[in-house]
């Protein structure tokens, strides 16, 4: 079985098993005990400390470790903006960031906090521009959030020149940090960071929050004697000895590893579209993380090619609509205007042999082809229709989700004449992305829509 889908979360490294099994020998007493067990623990805590706080890039009395990174977030932000009540509560955050980060900042709004969150908004490669960003900050902004890199697509964002705008503006930028660490730090003069640790190799259930002196934070709920006043509870030691050793390890292979998983990304990125037909590779095809490719595939259902590609043995991940209970496309590609139907992220673990990514372009296609053959994508065209068709069409696809609509408007397009229109009644939230893409995908002209009308003529 190939495993595609560390972007998820990574395989265990081979350091991070054998310090969790010494530390589950050397580490189980409380480390705030003065007893010799307690001081071993304490050793062991603090050197985990230092080797994370190395890794991030800050002093070790500025970092904390958190059950999850989805705690680091949550802390980070709370405590933030409790630190700066004085000042306001509007948070300004990026479309696409993880949703721990949309989610923490939107429940403020809802349960009453008071908060305002603006989204800045991004390009189709699914970056943030600094100039836009800088623009969002206001007089009453509390907090900036931007994360060091895309979960979906793997694109980089500029968080050195976004850290600059910030800094300049007196606001603190908080960096989720959680896809890029493991590969190196983050540039730039950032305040707060949060981080995960099975994302690079670590055990589940341990992250870590740095918090820069200086940025004033204020902890939120009860609170203890441990991990500085700003995560209550007793630590998890073996797990968090594990994370930062594997921490450690996976920072010494990165620079080779990335340069080995680049070129595996982009023989994906170059031979998919030649491959299948009409595929559209999202996200930066530079500024972008070393073993993160996403692609959507036109005329099919993603679930079902996730299970297909599941049966050949190969794990990946999806930002598709039609993999999600919610119906709805990943707010990421939604964010970028691009393709969401049979959509697929593939986000390579270190040590990927080149023969499993060769392997999975030989399958891909045949996978592709006979999903399409049974949701009945029609065969692409080499001949034009002929100018007699009928000037306009209406497909009534309303009910029908995602490839459904965007097949049947394929189907049909070629009964019209040039210049001539079809309608395509869709009440699908994944139309509103994929029949304008699919037009540009196809050189027809998407003429907008009417609720739920997409109107698209024909040119070729």
């Amino acid at each position: 079985m190939a495993y595609f889908d560390s972007a998820s979360s990574a395989p265990l490294h081979p350091v991070a098993h054998e310090a969790l099994r010494a530390a589950l020998d050397e580490g189980w007493a409380d480390p705030a005990r003065l007893y010799r067990e307690g001081r071993r623990a304490r050793l062991l805590l603090d050197a985990a400390r230092e080797t994370a706080a190395e890794a991030v890039g800050c002093r070790p009395d500025e970092l904390v470790f958190t059950p999850s990174g989805t705690y680091a977030v949550h802390t980070g932000m709370t405590g933030a903006l409790a630190g700066r009540r004085r000042v306001g509560s509007h948070v300004v955050v990026s479309a696409v960031e993880h949703s721990s980060v949309l989610h923490a900042g939107h429940t403020r709004v809802t349960g009453g906090a008071g908060a305002a969150v603006t989204e800045v908004p991004v390009d189709r490669t699914g970056a943030v521009s600094p100039d836009t960003y800088a623009a969002a900050l206001r007089a009453d902004t509390a907090l900036a959030c931007l994360q060091s890199a895309n979960h979906e697509v793997g694109t980089v964002q500029p968080v050195e020149a976004v850290a600059d705008a910030c800094r300049a503006a007196g606001v603190p930028l908080l960096v989720d940090a959680a896809q890029s660490l493991g590969w190196g730090p983050v540039e730039g003069r950032w305040s707060l960071l949060t981080a995960s640790a099975h994302k690079w190799g670590g055990p589940a259930g341990v992250g870590l929050l740095a918090v820069r002196k200086g940025v004033r934070f204020a902890p939120q709920g009860p609170v203890d004697e441990r991990e500085s006043g700003r995560v209550p509870g007793f630590e998890n030691l073996p797990a968090i000895v594990a994370a930062a050793a594997s921490l450690r390890a996976v920072r010494a292979e990165a620079a080779d590893e990335a340069a080995r998983l680049r070129v595996l990304v982009h023989r994906i990125r170059a031979r998919v579209p030649r491959l299948v037909p009409d595929v559209e590779v999202v996200g930066d095809p530079v500024r972008r993380l070393p073993h993160l490719v996403t692609f959507s595939c036109l005329y099919v259902d993603g679930e079902t090619l996730l299970h297909e590609l599941d049966r050949a043995d190969f794990s990946v991940s999806s930002g598709s609509s039609c993999t999600s209970s919610t119906l709805t496309p990943s707010h990421v590609l939604r964010a970028m205007g691009v393709l969401s139907e049979g959509n697929v992220r593939v986000s390579l673990p270190a040590g990927t042999a080149e023969a499993e990514v060769d392997r999975f372009l030989e399958v891909l296609p045949g996978v592709v082809a006979r999903v399409r053959e049974r949701l009945g994508a029609p065969v692409v065209r080499t001949e034009s229709a002929g100018a007699a068709g009928t000037p306009s069409l209406v497909v009534d696809a309303l009910g029908k989700l995602c490839p459904i609509p965007v097949i049947e408007l394929a189907k049909v397009i070629g009964d019209v004449p040039v210049g001539g229109t079809v309608t395509v009644l869709s009440d699908d939230e994944a139309a509103r992305l994929d029949i304008p893409a699919w037009c540009e995908m196809r050189g027809q002209e998407y003429g907008g829509r009417d609720g739920t009308s997409f109107v698209v003529r024909r040119l070729v």
